[in-house]
């Protein structure tokens, strides 16, 4: 049976609202983003991540998995490519990125072939819980520019995480 992006959506949120049930306490590392796995089983996986201010991901993918994230505390800067590319006079990001900022308690659920990437850009850390299914096996790392993707590399479980 396969967890739908809606179930994925309703279990992040439970986990956020539940920290008691978090096997780990959530620090923030001043050098880079701090991340555990709390909870996996065949399907899914759940991941705890905290956000110094400044610490984001590259862009990337999650090889295949579907996924959602929740908000626990502080703000997430989402960057999607965007699907129509560079727009003329566009803004600092020169209209290549759609770019999203979600709150304490917003909850993003996407499909497996979504790409991203999330940056604290706020002053004080921020702290997310991740779900994805069926579990990372690999991630690949993105580089957009005005002729679209291209790709930098690819992560393994077990070698980048």
């Amino acid at each position: 049976m396969s967890t739908s992006v809606l179930d994925l959506a309703e279990l992040a949120r439970a986990c956020a609202a539940d920290p008691a049930t978090w096997p780990v306490t959530p620090r923030v590392d001043p050098d880079q983003r701090w991340y555990s796995r709390i909870a996996a089983d065949e399907h899914h996986e759940v991941w705890l991540i905290t956000w110094g201010p400044g610490q984001g991901t590259d862009l990337h993918d999650h090889g295949g998995a579907a996924g959602a994230f929740t908000v626990v505390a502080g703000t997430l800067t989402e960057e999607l490519p965007a699907e129509a590319g560079p727009r003329p006079g566009a803004g600092p990001n020169g209209g290549l990125f759609t770019v999203e900022a979600h709150s304490r308690g917003a909850t993003v659920d996407f499909g497996p072939h979504h790409v991203h990437r999330l940056t604290n850009r706020g002053t004080e850390p921020a702290l997310s819980v991740h779900v994805y299914a069926p579990r990372l096996t690999t991630m690949t790392r993105y580089e957009l520019d005005a002729d679209g993707l291209r790709v930098l590399g690819v992560d393994r479980e077990g070698e980048a995480w």
